[in-house]
């Protein structure tokens, strides 16, 4: 498992979903938990809205599919089956973005 990479995860709260590993691989190789972006389950039948980007086939999706990026779950790893790909460079960078500007992280 690594940051990036994009698995199935069963969400307590919303079933099975595409979850995206945002965790540092310094935690991803010694914790038990990791951060995720949960990502829609259906195809995209719209544009993102400001706190989701988009993911496709380059990914490793079998469709479009929303990513929100403005909450992270804190997910075991074994509740992380079925790899799907992996999130391109361009769209790292996308998210990383959205993330902090969800967040409004700020450096005074």
């Amino acid at each position: 498992m690594k940051q990036w990479d994009i698995w199935t995860c069963d969400f307590a709260e919303a079933g099975p979903h595409p979850a995206v590993v945002v965790s540092h691989p310094d935690r991803i190789a010694r914790a038990p938990l990791v951060n995720v972006l949960i990502c829609s389950s259906q195809k995209a039948n719209r544009p993102a809205r400001e706190n989701e980007i988009l993911l496709n086939g380059a990914d490793g999706l079998d469709w479009e599919t929303l990513v929100k990026c403005d909450l992270m779950y804190l997910v075991e790893k074994e509740r992380l089956y079925g790899r799907r790909g992996i999130v391109t460079a361009e769209r790292r960078r996308a998210l990383v973005q959205r993330i902090h500007a969800c967040f409004g992280f700020t450096l005074v």
